[in-house]
């Protein structure tokens, strides 16, 4: 073999495999070297006790005006699941609740103690109740709900999906644990004045125009073996809001959600019967059941976690504002000369 031939053919190797790896490198650019020009500030002391201040200054009243908006709300509250069970079922409930031949009507009195102007929201509340289980948010068919030509698509009902081969519509879990407690109210002191309870426009517009077709009707619904929850009339989904608000399951084992509306004022001092038809089972996974009756504000129902929370970041931002001002007049530092940083010395980034 020609020595100088083998020598030759190495040196070649070599170039080519330098050729390709220079290739390989990314090309120099300014974005690519994070040179681009940006806003650098300098957190010098001013600056942040500024910031702090400012944030402290604009919360403080926010969080004060919020909490005045929700303390202005009326909310009344009322458990009933335990009080509306008779003295001699208390400690066999279950049995109480699925046998149908017991009188579940329930009679309670509320009082308002600050007037309350309409229109009154009445809310179920329940607890312990977990809507969010995977199984159970699954259990539904979007497809079937929207469309009377999809009645068939009851493939992610189980296990409510048919009865005797039959599709169930609404199909799933959801609608079949429909919620079927219901109220009645009456003033006390206008010798049991009847209460008229507005069911309609209770539902999110967006679901009742575009998730609930006008063209679908109940069907086989609550007909098997084993019955769920509440049963529905001969309309169209899509005027069935009571279903409606119930389909949007809840994230949280305890929530509440929109049964009617009171449209007139309540004065206070005034006394409500409120006859309840206690249907509803929570008594077999310990769930809870309440009844809330509840004006608005600005910000909507009572809640004083967004008053708190501006007032809790709000005072210590301000408090935070006051001490780095007390340790820089008492013990200042000189800032160094801003000139030395490098993208003050190498502004183009060459």
């Amino acid at each position: 073999m020609n020595p100088s031939s083998s020598t030759t053919g190495g040196a070649g190797s070599d170039d080519n495999t330098s050729i390709r790896r220079n290739s390989n490198r990314p090309k120099y650019s300014r974005f690519t070297q994070q040179e681009l020009p940006a806003c650098k500030p300098i957190l010098t002391p001013k600056w942040v006790i500024s910031v702090f201040l400012l944030v402290g200054i604009v919360f403080i009243p926010i969080g004060v005006v919020s909490l005045l908006a929700s303390r202005d709300v009326v909310e009344i509250v009322d458990r009933y699941d335990s009080e509306c069970v008779p003295s001699n079922m208390t400690n066999d409930k279950i049995r109480f609740i699925t046998n149908d031949s017991f009188d579940k009507t329930c009679i309670r009195t509320l009082t308002v103690p600050k007037k309350m102007k309409q229109p009154i929201y009445i809310y179920y509340q329940l607890e312990n109740y977990y809507q969010n289980h995977r199984r159970y948010v699954k259990s539904r068919s979007d497809q079937q709900l929207k469309s009377a030509s999809r009645r068939d698509d009851t493939g992610t009902c189980d296990p409510e999906d048919r009865v005797n081969g039959l599709p169930i519509v609404p199909c799933g879990l959801i609608a079949w644990s429909l919620f079927n407690d219901t109220y009645n109210f009456s003033i006390v002191n206008n010798i049991n004045k009847r209460l008229d309870v507005n069911k309609n426009g209770i539902a999110w517009k967006s679901d009742r125009d575009h998730k609930f077709g006008k063209d679908v009707f109940p069907s086989n619904f609550q007909n098997g073996t084993l019955i769920g929850g509440g049963k529905l009339t001969n309309e169209s989904l899509d005027k069935q809001e009571n279903l409606i608000v119930w389909m949007r399951t809840a994230a949280l084992p305890t929530f509440r959600k929109l049964y009617g509306k009171i449209e007139v004022d309540l004065e206070a001092g005034e006394r409500l019967n409120v006859t309840v038809l206690n249907n509803y089972n929570t008594y077999s996974f310990d769930g809870k059941k309440k009844l809330v009756l509840s004006t608005t504000s600005w910000i909507g129902g009572k809640n004083d976690f967004l008053g708190i929370a501006y007032l809790t970041v709000g005072g210590l931002c301000f408090f935070l504002a006051m001490a780095f001002t007390i340790v820089y007049l008492v013990k200042p530092r000189q800032l160094g000369d801003p000139t030395y940083l490098s993208w003050n010395r190498n502004p183009g980034g060459n």
